[in-house]
C-alpha cells in the first residue's frame, strides 16, 4: 500500500522560513490529570503501650469522636497516636513525646504512615486524627490509674 500526500491529515500552511510552534506540533493525546489530592499530614504522640492503652480505653468511654487513628509498634511496647499537624510545636506531657510525621502518598489500613508499625485503630475505624486537648487529659487520667494500680486494659 501506498501512502499518498492525500491520505497524511492536512496541516495549516506556513510561510517558507518559519518554523511551527512547539505546541502545534505536539498536542498530549490527554488533558493533564487532576493533581492528586493532598496526603494527610499528622503529627505523632507516642506513649508507653500500658498507658495508651488505658488512653484509648477512656477515648472510647468518654468521647469517641475525639480518638483518631492509633499506632503500635510491632514489640507492643510504645503506641502512637495520630493528632493534627502543628500539635508537635506545643506538646509538653511528661512520659510522651511527640513528633512531626511525613504521611506517605497514600495510606491504608494495611500499609501505615510510619515504618514498622500496624493499626491498632486503623483510619476507616476512627476519625481523621485524635484530639490532641482530649488525648492530653485521656494521658494524664492513664497516668493517674497505673499510678494508683488501677485496672489493666487490653
Amino acid at each position: 500500500m501506498k501512502i499518498t500526500r492525500a491520505a497524511l491529515p492536512t496541516a495549516r500552511a506556513r510561510r517558507p522560513g518559519t518554523r511551527p510552534a512547539a505546541d502545534a506540533l505536539y498536542a498530549p493525546p490527554h488533558p493533564d490529570p487532576a493533581p492528586a489530592p493532598a496526603a494527610p499530614q499528622w503529627d505523632l504522640v507516642t506513649v508507653p503501650a500500658r498507658q495508651g492503652l488505658e488512653a484509648v480505653d477512656i477515648l472510647r468511654r468518654d468521647d469517641a469522636t475525639a480518638l483518631g487513628p492509633v499506632l503500635h509498634d510491632r514489640s507492643c511496647d510504645t503506641l502512637g497516636f495520630l493528632v493534627p499537624p502543628g500539635t508537635a510545636e506545643r506538646w509538653e506531657l511528661p512520659g510522651s513525646a511527640c513528633t512531626q510525621t511525613c504521611a506517605r502518598p497514600a495510606h491504608t489500613r494495611t500499609d501505615p504512615p510510619v515504618t514498622g508499625t500496624g493499626w491498632l485503630l486503623a483510619p476507616a475505624d476512627s476519625a481523621p486524627a485524635t484530639d490532641p486537648g482530649q488525648l492530653r487529659r485521656a494521658l494524664t487520667e492513664a497516668t493517674r490509674i497505673i499510678e494508683t494500680g488501677g485496672p489493666v486494659c487490653g
